[in-house]
């Protein structure tokens, strides 16, 4: 299995507005197929060290996520870091790369997951994947699974960040 995936897609957008809609935590849930938002847990802008709670759904199945931002650099990058119940569980992060054409969006998702933690959290996902589609049983290589999440992602704040605003 894969421990780090990467997928891209260039927008019409600059990479400063990218920046602005990926690193609104908050908003995630509007793009993310996975992802249905996020609470703050701390005060002010969003930033290094910022913390929130993610929201998460997969059929009839819920679940939150702590994490912590651990890059926010506008129009560059940004990352966030994730825990489940008190461990590392994966690295989430977006580059900005302005280009001809508009801004190259990469999104990269890195397992964080070992020990006895990572087997314990991965078989909470597998069967939080499996109560959520009994038909699919269950999602058994993360990896490929995020891959095409994140591909629906890319799709979904491509088509948002090119309905709503002026390219450049």
């Amino acid at each position: 299995m894969t421990s780090t995936v990467r997928e891209s897609l260039l927008i019409a957008t600059t990479p400063r507005r990218a920046y602005e809609a990926v690193g609104d935590v908050t908003r995630m849930g509007r793009w993310s197929p996975e992802a249905t938002g996020a609470e703050l847990r701390t005060a002010g802008p969003i930033g290094v060290g910022s913390r929130f709670r993610g929201t998460n759904r997969r059929g009839r199945m819920t679940w939150t996520t702590e994490c912590t931002v651990v890059t926010a650099d506008p129009g560059r990058e940004f990352a966030f870091e994730v825990r489940v119940l008190g461990g590392p569980v994966a690295r989430w992060g977006y580059e900005f790369t302005e280009e001809q054409q508009g801004t190259r969006v990469t999104e990269t998702w890195t397992d964080r997951r070992r020990g006895a933690h990572g087997f314990l959290i991965g078989a909470v996902a597998f069967l939080i994947s499996l109560a959520a589609d009994p038909r699919s049983g269950g999602i058994r290589d993360r990896s490929a699974h995020n891959r095409e999440m994140m591909r629906t992602t890319l799709r979904s704040l491509k088509q948002h960040l090119e309905s709503f605003a002026p390219s450049r």
